[in-house]
């Protein structure tokens, strides 16, 4: 069976999507997350290998600023920009650290307006911030992108005002921020929160590309994130799309980098991700480690648990045709196919790790007495696999392994 068969069947796109991965920007605003600079140029490094064309990192204090000048020393190929504030100040630190290009970002709904600048107007607000982006790319020719923060519940007429004038003062691109994840990916859904519909909307301003960062609070960030490039196929040249490795950021986080990259490639054949989707695992081992974000082992593509087999009804099927129960082979991702033991095994699967760890095949009677065994295990309310070692010693105990030499364990 071949991929081909299930997958690359969509239409090609007509837009170029274009990963803008802030990891290192929204990845690393998650409470109790950190990284040190040195692994935050590696994570950059690693980001670029797999396909990312777009890095978005903080500048501010002082490890952030080691970690900038770190990753520009790299001169990597992707393209790397420093998020700034709606403030000169901000523009002033990433010309100061190298920066080519920057995003500033500011809210656009009123929620945030009356909240943070009760004593401003919106109008107020908007000069401001076309001050600064005049500032940064027309005074210094610096590539801006606008991010409006909380665009799924700002007012459409003064979104549409708002950027038609950033894009006048020198903005490329637009990005609308589904700040606490309400998008709808549905193409029916209104322009106000109506992915689909905002980004085929806002083609009628003079803004000349755009972005969607979609927040993951109701679990549709990918979707979103994907319900927007599909609307800009055939409407824009490009889409940006704004992800965070593992889906790590405030509250509960972003649109995956990897899910994001494999659907673009598997079911709408993005064809400049292939051959470089078998580092999206390695990949996210490394940013766990060092941010120190455990990955749920059930974590979709790169959990450990990803391609685990227990149950009898799965390891039978998948022990015949990995196909059954697995939806593209494992060495795709960089990931590894387990079969464990455990309450829910079966027959077939015992026999099957027998055999993995003997060298043979078990009899009628040794199988059965091994299956005995391991009910036993789960009969006193053990829940939890079996670790190798474990079952290596009931096959011991069974003489269907040698007894450890213990002159060589002390």
């Amino acid at each position: 069976m071949q991929l081909e068969e299930f997958y690359f069947k969509m239409p090609h796109l007509k837009t170029e999507p274009i990963i803008d991965d802030t990891t290192l920007r929204d990845g690393i605003q998650m409470p109790g997350l950190a990284v040190g600079p040195e692994d935050a140029a590696k994570i950059a490094e690693r980001l670029c290998e797999l396909g990312v064309e777009r890095l978005e990192v903080f500048h501010y204090q002082e490890p952030d600023k080691k970690a900038a000048k770190l990753i520009h020393k790299l001169k990597l190929p992707c393209r790397v920009a420093g998020w700034c504030r709606a403030v000169r100040a901000d523009i002033d630190n990433a010309l100061d650290l190298g920066f080519s290009e920057v995003g500033i970002s500011h809210p656009v709904s009123h929620i945030h307006f009356e909240a943070k600048w009760p004593d401003k107007t919106a109008d107020e607000l908007l000069a401001n911030v076309v001050d600064v982006v005049e500032y940064a790319a027309k005074d210094h020719g610096l590539r801006v992108f606008v991010h409006g923060e909380d665009s799924t519940r700002a007012d459409w007429e003064f979104e549409k005002k708002w950027v038609n004038a950033v894009a006048d003062a020198g903005a490329e691109c637009y990005r609308i921020c589904d700040t606490v994840g309400i998008g709808l990916s549905d193409p029916c859904a209104p322009v106000t929160n109506g992915i689909p519909a905002k980004v085929k909307a806002l083609r009628q301003t003079r803004i000349k590309a755009l972005e969607i960062h979609a927040h993951d609070d109701f679990g549709n960030a990918v979707e979103n994130s994907m319900a927007a490039v599909r609307a800009a196929s055939g409407v824009w040249d490009k889409i940006y799309v704004s992800t965070t490795y593992l889906g790590i950021g405030e509250r509960a986080g972003n649109a995956e980098t990897e899910k994001v990259l494999l659907n673009l490639y598997m079911h709408h054949g993005v064809m400049k991700y292939k051959g470089k989707t078998k580092m999206i695992k390695e990949t996210a081992d490394f940013i766990g480690k060092a941010t120190g974000y455990v990955i749920p082992p059930n974590k979709a593509i790169v959990g450990d648990y990803g391609f685990a087999h227990e149950s009898g009804i799965h390891m039978h099927g998948v022990l015949n045709n990995s196909w059954t129960y697995e939806p593209y082979p494992p060495e795709l991702v960089g990931n590894t196919r387990r079969l464990t033991i455990g309450k829910q095994s079966g027959k077939s699967g015992i026999n099957h790790k027998i055999a993995d760890l003997t060298g043979k095949e078990p009899t009628e009677e040794q199988s059965a007495a091994v299956v005995e065994q391991v009910k036993k295990v789960y009969a006193n309310g053990r829940r939890a696999s079996l670790k190798e070692e474990e079952f290596k010693k009931i096959l011991r105990e069974q003489k269907l392994l040698p007894q450890e030499d213990k002159a060589n364990c002390r």
